[in-house]
């Protein structure tokens, strides 16, 4: 009999200090995750804007992270390259949305 009553004491001693536990959930998002969850958070506007950046400004050279700039950084960029790329003014509105979101 005191050899069930030690296991059930160091059974509920077990389920105590589990429960008692710190509870961190491990959040590791996948590059495939992140890109769905930015697109979902994308206006249209601004998801064209990414297709045009991708398709046009790749054609010469590397892409840049949209995050190396500021948006007052990007803009001269973007109206330089896109006189530069032959774009419309609203393709390149919409590449600068993209780029300075």
């Amino acid at each position: 009999m005191k050899k069930i009553q030690s296991v059930v004491a160091i059974a509920i001693v077990f389920m105590l200090a589990f429960a008692c536990a710190s509870k961190q959930a491990t959040t590791s998002t996948s590059p495939i995750k992140e890109q769905v969850l930015s697109q979902m958070t994308m206006s249209t506007e601004q998801a064209e804007g990414k297709a045009l950046f991708e398709t046009n400004c790749a054609k010469c050279h590397k892409l840049y992270d949209p995050k190396n700039f500021s948006a007052e950084e990007w803009k001269p960029i973007v109206e330089r390259m896109t006189k530069k790329a032959r774009l419309a003014p609203e393709q390149g509105a919409k590449i600068y949305a993209y780029v300075s979101m």
